[in-house]
């Protein structure tokens, strides 16, 4: 009776779907075939000379004329041959294209004077390592296109459609995490659309596939075998991996790859609009009837916005069409209009409907992306929020006994029954 009691329970146990199907779980073919595209990055910075200016010693002499004029010589002299320390990092890369274009992070080789891509071949000559140039770079959306020079063909990867994607779906990570080289994890997609705060692009995929420092730059494939995503970012307390990892969509990567092959730099529309989120206090303060959309803050002079006729306090909705839901759509869809094209903005103005026409152009070095404003108080501001706000400067930071780390503003005065007022908001 024993006997049979336990061969019931160890007939139950078994999963059916894995009893009738093994492969379900059995990744080791399709990483046979994709490991050969995926690369070790190394990177080497050399020693660089540090300036007065970065230990914010003055070039003359303050104390010229005076009995500490020797002393201060001296001490600056000694300091005249200080450098920075050489630095190396690994990271992980994919190369993308036989003729040796790879893709990583720019945090992986930004700032380097060398780098070497490492190929993790299954047999010492495969292993081999080249040379890399660095083509071109985007900081916003962490990526960067390298170079490699060869004769040969080289194992690559494709780039997939990423807007494919849905949560649940089963994901690859392989990678060099703390350079032990290639190794590979598996999960899913835990989340889509994630903004992390790293930039004003943020459009991050979620995946709990192990993702650990050295990670950065390899690529996220589907069950498929294409690449979904780039490895950018984890959450983490520890350091390590807490399941909770960041990958840039590959629809990202093909629009930024091709704007750097053909222009050396990633070219983005520009609006100029600064945002900010809409909450329903203030959708309820603006009277409408829901908190969808980005509210203008602020409307830079002379921007395609300006002469489209946006205004401050306009709720933008859509752009050509695609809904803006809150205030982090409008960046990556401004961003992915193409430049000197006419636009249509759906608005509301003191709750109307309204269309307007813009015309999206190029988004330059020295330009805002669509962001919260500056934070500092302007009559406008005053007259619709009821706040009159300072930016959080050193001295206030020391008057307040706030940490030197902490950003933000201050508010120094709260207008009577405004919307700041009836939300509870209070001076200091």
């Amino acid at each position: 009776m024993l006997a049979l009691l336990l061969l019931l329970v160890s007939f139950t146990y078994v999963s059916p779907s894995y009893a009738a199907n093994p492969a379900l779980v059995d990744y080791a073919e399709l990483v046979e075939k994709l490991t050969p595209a995926v690369v070790n990055i190394s990177t080497k910075t050399k020693p660089k000379k540090i300036e007065r200016q970065q230990l914010g010693l003055p070039e003359e002499n303050p104390f010229a004329g005076t009995p500490f004029e020797p002393f201060f010589e001296q001490f600056s002299q000694g300091l005249d041959n200080l450098q920075t320390f050489p630095r190396e990092s690994l990271g992980s890369g994919v190369v993308i294209s036989a003729d040796g274009y790879v893709v990583t992070n720019n945090h992986v080789v930004e700032g380097a004077d060398e780098i070497i891509v490492k190929f993790n071949g299954a047999t010492k000559a495969s292993r081999k390592e080249y040379p890399a140039k660095l083509v071109g770079r985007d900081s916003k959306n962490d990526l960067s296109l390298l170079k490699i020079e060869t004769t040969g063909s080289l194992p690559y990867a494709n780039l997939g459609d990423s807007d494919q994607l849905k949560v649940g779906n089963a994901v690859l990570a392989i990678g060099n995490p703390f350079g032990l080289g290639g190794t590979v994890t598996s999960g899913i997609v835990s989340a889509l659309g994630r903004n992390i705060g790293q930039g004003p692009y943020d459009d991050f995929i979620q995946t709990d596939a192990a993702i650990n420092p050295g990670n950065s730059g390899g690529p996220l494939f589907n069950v498929a075998g294409e690449v979904v995503g780039i490895n950018s970012a984890i959450y983490t307390r520890s350091g390590g991996s807490n399941g909770i990892g960041f990958a840039i969509p590959a629809n990202t990567v093909k629009m930024v790859v091709g704007q750097i092959k053909q222009h050396g730099h990633p070219v983005r529309g520009w609006l100029g609009v600064k945002v900010q989120q809409l909450t329903p206090e203030l959708a309820t303060s603006l009277g409408l009837k829901d908190d969808v959309g980005a509210l203008v803050a602020e409307v830079v002079p002379n921007s395609p916005a300006a002469q489209g006729g946006v205004q401050t306090g306009d709720v933008i909705l859509s752009l050509n069409g695609h809904a803006i839901a809150e205030m982090a759509d409008l960046p990556r869809t401004v961003a992915e209009a193409p430049i000197n094209s006419k636009a249509t903005l759906s608005v509301l103005r003191n709750g109307k409907p309204l269309a307007l026409t813009v015309t999206i152009t190029e988004l330059k070095d020295d330009e805002a992306a669509e962001a919260p404003p500056a934070p500092e108080s302007s009559p406008d501001a005053l007259e619709k929020t009821g706040l009159a706000l300072r930016p959080l400067d050193a001295t206030l930071r020391e008057r307040l006994n706030l940490p030197p780390s902490l950003r933000g503003v201050v508010v120094e005065g709260v207008k009577r029954d405004s919307p700041a007022a009836t939300s509870g908001l209070q001076r200091g």
